[in-house]
């Protein structure tokens, strides 16, 4: 399974790439920031994240992208940034027809250290430790980017289960 993380972000959209299957080794195969200027306009700087996860997409050619959920901060001016660029991530995926999975920080954080109250250090520790890298990936939001890709490799399984369980459940209860 190949996964496009996205750590949504206007000034720093973080993605890594990231391939595997629970329970073997994972490699990274690609991770990085697509970066906007900070007093850019705004639709200015949305049509440069689409551009850079486009290019992703197409180097990559991921099978699924998986994105930070969006949650409530104090700061409702991060939220709203952080929000539009998830959703230009979920857009281009969508476009092509690759299916996004909505994962939260604390989801990440438990699936890859194993507490969902990690800081940024424990995650780039354990990112750099699964990933067999010599070093964190550098900024933080490619880090959690490859977090992203890395939960959802692990965590896929489980719940495309769940999901073909519903789905039988629900056949069988139209059939009777």
């Amino acid at each position: 399974m190949r996964v496009l993380g996205v750590d949504p972000g206007l000034t720093r959209c973080g993605v890594g790439v990231v391939e595997g299957v629970a329970g073997r080794p994972l490699t990274m195969v690609g991770v990085g920031v697509v970066r906007t200027p900070a007093d850019a306009e705004l639709g200015d700087r949305l049509v440069a994240i689409e551009q850079g996860i486009e290019q992703w997409l197409d180097a990559h050619q991921p099978e699924y992208v998986a994105v930070e959920r969006v949650f409530s901060q104090h700061n409702v001016r991060t939220v709203m940034g952080t929000a539009q660029a998830s959703a230009v991530a979920m857009l281009c995926a969508a476009r092509r027809g690759i299916p996004v999975a909505l994962h939260t920080p604390s989801e990440v954080k438990a699936a890859v250290t194993g507490s969902g109250r990690a800081d940024k250090a424990q995650v780039g520790a354990m990112v750099t430790r699964l990933l067999r890298l010599d070093a964190p990936p550098k900024p933080a939001d490619a880090a959690d980017a490859l977090a992203l890709a890395i939960c959802h490799i692990w965590r896929a399984p489980a719940h495309n289960r769940l999901q073909q369980a519903v789905a039988l459940h629900a056949s069988k209860g139209r059939t009777a």
